[in-house]
Order: C-alpha cells, then structure tokens, then sequence
C-alpha cells in the first residue's frame, strides 16, 4: 500500500514577516566588522572636513556679497505665475522623500516575507539600499534641523527688509528656520546616496538636486547661502551614513586605501523574475 506524504506546512506568514522586519533592522545595529574600516573613517574624516571648509567659506561670501543682492532680483513671494516652481520644489522635500521610501520597504518587507531562498536574498539586498537611501536623508534632516534651531537665521525679507544678517539664534520658528535649507539638505542628501549605489546616474541626481535648490532661490523661501550650507549636510550626512553601512559589510565595500565602493546589486531582470514569481498562483 503506498505511503502517502503530507506537504510540508506553509511557514506562519505574521512570524515570517516579523523575522525579515527585525533583521532589517538588527543589521544596522550590529557590531563593525570590516578590516578596512580605520581607512575609511580617516578617509571620511579628511574629506568631510574639506568639503565642511570649503563650503562654510563659500558660504561666508555669498552672505557678504551676494545673498542680498540675489534675493532682491527675485520675483515677489506670492506670484500667481510661481505655480510650476511651487509643485516642482514638493519633489525635495524631506518629509515626502521619506514617506515613499518607508512606504517602499514596508512593501518590500510585506513581499520578502512570503519568499524563500533566493529570492528573499535578492528583495532584502534591494531593502538594504532603500535603507541606506532612508537613513541618508533622515541623519541628515535631523542635523539640519538641530542647525535651524540653533542658528535662528530670518528668511528672505522676514522683518520687512532685504537683510542677509537677520538672526535669533534659539527662536525656533519657521520664519527664523532659513540656514541651512531643509530642501537642499535632503535632495543633496538624495543625489549623493543614490550616486555612491549607482553611479551612472550621478548627473541625473545632482541635475534634480540643483533644481531642487534653485525652486527655493526663486521662491524666496531662502538665500543663496542657505542652499549650499543645505547641500554640504546633506552631503557630509550621507557620506557619514555611507560609512555606518561600509563599516558592517552592507551595500558597499571599502578598498584598501578606504574608498567605499558599492557592492553589485541584483540585476533588473533577476529582480523581475523575483516578482513574476511572487505574484504567480
């Protein structure tokens, strides 16, 4: 008589999905390990204090010599024709970059839970970059808002005059929240970290990051100098969360000499197949 054999019962899909979310994060949290990671952080450490030089002294002479005369070539706040500018600058903000990338690794979270074997493996390497791309511009955000806070700086024409000097320091409110602007950090934030994962689309990024800034120079919202010091923490912020990651082998390598390179990442047409075979009966 033939002995029958009963599949192999499904795992429990809620403590599969629980599994892969507290991976996720463990992962983040774990101790460092690369051997090479002392290079890097040196290599961190130097470039960030270049760049962090070089941009507070840009910074410097576009607030003597330019923010003033810059914002005064600007149409008036409140232009009915601005409409365009003020859609097209929601793309650089902070808030909505992290809503649809959270959204995004929920979802792939949802999807790599009901997956095994390779494919998990393929979704949960994709889930690593969008934290990565997450994580870069929230590090950074928070910075600059801490900066905001502290620095006090008065937006274009707040108290009635063109005056690039306007600054309560701890005011804490909007109109006083224009060094660095929220806008530049987070899609410089965005450019450098999609770049160091796949950099054949460096001048696509910085293209939108540089309009991203512009939209905020034309509608007032800050100086000229407000945008680049948004730009370098935003940079600086992301290279530091860069690190984090090379540090414990996630998304990127480090060279013997420090550089951060990225890790290949999983092919267009091997992650199609994963979702073929996630949405087939």
């Amino acid at each position: 008589m033939p002995v029958t054999t009963s599949p192999a019962p499904r795992p429990f899909y809620p403590a599969q999905l629980l599994a892969v979310s507290g991976r996720a994060l463990a992962q983040l949290v774990r101790t460092p390990s690369h051997s090479r990671r002392a290079a890097a952080a040196r290599k961190l450490a130097r470039h960030s204090l270049w760049l962090s030089a070089a941009g507070a002294a840009l910074v410097i002479v576009l607030m003597v010599a330019f923010d003033q005369t810059e914002i005064q070539l600007m149409p008036a706040r409140g232009t009915p024709g601005l409409w365009p500018i003020r859609i097209l600058t929601d793309f650089g903000k902070d808030e909505y970059l992290l809503i649809a990338l959270g959204a995004a690794l929920v979802v792939l979270a949802l999807v790599a839970a009901g997956l095994h074997g390779t494919r998990r493996a393929l979704l949960l390497g994709l889930g690593t970059r969008v934290q990565f791309l997450f994580l870069s511009i929230a590090v950074s955000a928070l910075a600059a808002e801490i900066l905001k806070y502290i620095i006090g700086r008065g937006r274009p024409f707040v108290g009635g005059k063109a005056n690039p000097f306007n600054f309560v320091p701890f005011e804490g409110s909007g109109a006083y929240a224009s060094l660095p602007s929220g806008h530049a950090v987070a899609a410089f934030a965005l450019a450098f970290a999609v770049s160091a994962l796949w950099p054949r689309l460096r001048v696509f990024m910085f293209t939108y990051a540089i309009v991203i800034v512009l939209t905020r120079l034309v509608l007032l919202a800050h100086h000229p100098s407000d945008v680049v010091a948004g730009a370098l923490v935003g940079m600086v912020g992301a290279m530091a969360v860069r690190y984090w990651f090379a540090a414990r082998r996630l998304g990127f390598a480090i060279r013997a000499d420090g550089t951060i390179v990225p890790l290949p990442g999983a092919v267009s047409g091997r992650l199609k197949r994963v979702a073929h075979g996630a949405s087939a009966p």
